[in-house]
């Protein structure tokens, strides 16, 4: 039985994990390319939450019945407009603040995520929203006999290849095209890209785009696997893949995947074999513990300021 416990739980972290990786890669693609952590960035996955639920219902209402089709278009459109949130939010909250302190954006990112919540909280209400399951189903892996299994349901398993192939293709992009060497320049140095003829608006500005659309697909399978959503789960939920980012190292994008699963374990298994109500305090602990020993993150560079 404490197999069948441990497979569970480790299918629940790995779900997690993933949920928390997609969303801190907005964090450590921002923090990577201006040096500024996005507050916002959790009310941006909030908001794709909301938008995956009014798509849904509009579609189905327009009789499309094919749960792929219908989870396809769900995702199209709502990366769509999240990304327009995010770049609105580069545009509005950072832009015009670029060559302010550094604390200044800090403040206006906390400004606009306070608006955001409170925008859908009058636009939608406060109360919990829910949507109805669209691919229901689950994969089972019998043990010793038909009565031990571990369960992964399809939604679960599309939120872990969501998370891997996400994650591969940002990889690819950063290091193996021309946008990627642009926007490794712009980390480096922005005055001497821009010098070189890299428009370092435009690649910030696509930076928060890419950011918005990983938060975007989390929060349409996320919503889809959990069922309902409010509009202060952009908070929690942001917090936490801050933190992944941190733990991983951030600036790193296989860090903010390392850092979520890590994160997402960890919560897992204490929940299902010491307590519940304490799984955020063990999860923070490990935090804590990697940054007393390795303040950069696992996979994080020290930074190295020149005099």
């Amino acid at each position: 039985m404490d197999l069948i416990i441990l497979g569970q739980q480790l299918v629940n972290g790995l779900v997690l994990g993933s949920i928390y990786g997609l969303i801190a890669v907005g964090y450590t693609m921002v923090y990577g390319i201006i040096g500024m952590i996005n507050f916002a960035h959790g009310e941006v996955y909030m908001i794709s939450a909301y938008l995956s639920a009014i798509f849904l219902a509009v579609i189905t209402a327009w009789g499309v019945s094919s749960a792929p089709v219908v989870l396809l278009l769900v995702l199209f459109l709502t990366i769509f407009i999240t990304a327009l949130y995010g770049w609105s939010i580069e545009r509005v909250a950072y832009r015009p603040l670029r060559g302010s302190t550094r604390l200044a954006p800090l403040i206006s990112a906390i400004g606009i995520s306070l608006v955001l919540q409170d925008y859908v909280r009058l636009g939608q209400g406060a109360k919990s929203q829910g949507v109805p399951p669209l691919i229901e189903g689950s994969f089972r892996f019998y043990l010793d006999n038909p009565e031990h299994y571990i369960q992964i349901s399809i939604i679960q398993s599309l939120i872990i290849l969501a998370s891997l192939v996400g994650m591969g293709t940002l990889h690819y992009l950063m290091q193996k095209t021309a946008l990627g060497r642009a926007c490794r320049a712009t980390q480096q140095d922005r005055i001497m890209a821009r010098l070189l003829g890299v428009d370092t608006d435009r690649i910030i500005s696509i930076v928060f785009v890419l950011g918005s659309a990983m938060a975007a697909i989390a929060g349409v399978l996320v919503t889809l696997n959990y069922g309902s959503f409010d509009f202060h789960v952009g908070f929690v939920t942001g917090i936490k893949a801050f933190t992944a980012a941190v733990l991983g190292g951030i600036g790193s994008l296989p860090g903010a995947m390392l850092g979520g699963l890590i994160l997402g374990l960890s919560e897992s298994f204490f929940s299902g074999f010491i307590n519940t109500d304490y799984k955020d305090v063990f999860a923070f602990s490990i935090l804590v513990l990697v940054l007393i020993f390795k303040p950069s993150g696992l996979l994080g560079v020290a930074e190295v300021e020149k005099v």
